[in-house]
């Protein structure tokens, strides 16, 4: 039985067990713990990327190396200004202490664009996630819905929109870096987004009665091109590159953004550049806080190797497909696996 409408996780939590519709089935669940720390995945300083010559090639060289073997990496002396850092953290953790009336006053269920969910925004999970979270679409800027956008803390919606627009301008560098690496010009894969969407979710990871039997976002790889993920000090964020025998949790540094590249970044480079294998846990002790800020195509946009195909060289994807064809099989796929596995679990059940 699924929690009732309009309730909160903050009050779940205050339960001694574990509410049935977020207990993972034994394989998903986690096998390191959230503060376990792993230093695997790369830190790159970005002071000198704006520049030329040597300081460049080499922070360029990182980069491209991080994106190939791991499609992880973070980033430090990114230029994002740090005050607003804080208050984009300060204010969502605002948000997320109201009552759950005025959170729910921007629910984002039936498909509303933009929002505040419990889990995720999709219909038809087998298990729910242990996480709430507000999501803002917020580029194209002529496709803002300001509706869809907490009026609550008051400040929220002009820091938002701010930290989004410095997101967008770091996103582009990185984005610039890969092109080059790929023998293209330095705007070929914003260019070939068309007009690239902007998505904010901010994810709020409330202390759990039995984290060991749930996750707070499930296994997945992220649709896009790429995401730049601020997370707080608590730990969390879990990255398996050999299909999920060995998970590292990622260790958390004070202002840093943790980068990760998705299925379009990995079909567009035909397979060079990885996307991302990841998973986030919760644990009994602390509320955690991330805000992830994906950069994606326009649904329109083409899902094809950017790069002319070698002599004997296969395209990984079909020709033809578009952002919005891949992103809707990825998500029905999704869910049917999961659907078939929890009838193949219970086959007497509902």
């Amino acid at each position: 039985m699924a929690p009732a409408t309009g309730i909160c996780l903050t009050s779940l939590a205050q339960e001694k067990t574990l509410h049935p519709q977020f207990i993972r089935d034994e394989d998903e669940r986690p096998k390191v713990g959230y503060n376990k720390f792993s230093d695997d995945i790369p830190v790159i300083s970005l002071a000198g990327i704006n520049g030329n010559g040597a300081k460049r090639a080499d922070i360029c060289r990182k980069i491209v190396a991080a994106s190939e073997e791991w499609g992880i990496f973070q980033v430090v002396d990114h230029g994002i200004e740090l005050k607003l850092v804080d208050e984009m953290t300060r204010l969502a953790r605002q948000f997320f202490t109201l009552p759950s009336e005025e959170k729910f006053r921007f629910d984002m269920s039936g498909e509303k664009k933009g929002g505040f969910t419990v889990s995720s925004h999709l219909q038809g999970e087998a298990v729910q996630d242990w996480r709430e979270i507000v999501t803002y679409f917020s580029y194209p800027i002529e496709g803002r819905d300001y509706r869809r956008w907490p009026d609550k803390p008051e400040e929220w919606r002009g820091v938002t929109e701010a930290y989004s627009e410095q997101l967008m301008g770091l996103g582009c560098v990185l984005l610039g870096v890969l092109s080059t690496a790929m023998g293209l010009e330095e705007d070929a894969l914003s260019k070939a987004c068309v007009n690239m969407d902007q998505k904010i979710v901010v994810n709020f990871y409330p202390k759990c009665p039995q984290p060991d039997l749930t996750l707070g976002l499930k296994r997945h790889t992220d649709p896009g091109l790429i995401t730049l993920l601020l997370q707080d000090q608590v730990g969390g964020l879990q990255v398996t590159r050999d299909g999920g025998n060995k998970w590292i949790t990622v260790q958390p540094i004070t202002g840093a953004f943790v980068v990760n590249l998705g299925d379009y970044a990995h079909y567009v480079s035909n397979g060079r550049f990885k996307n991302a294998d990841h998973q986030a846990v919760v644990n009994s002790e602390h509320n955690r806080l991330s805000i992830a800020t994906f950069q994606n195509p326009d649904p329109k946009a083409k899902v094809y190797p950017l790069n002319k195909l070698r002599e004997g060289e296969k395209a990984i994807v079909e020709e033809g497909i578009t952002f919005a064809h891949m992103y809707k099989t990825k998500m029905i796929n999704d869910l049917e696996l999961a659907r078939r596995k929890k009838l193949l679990a219970n086959p007497s059940g509902p």
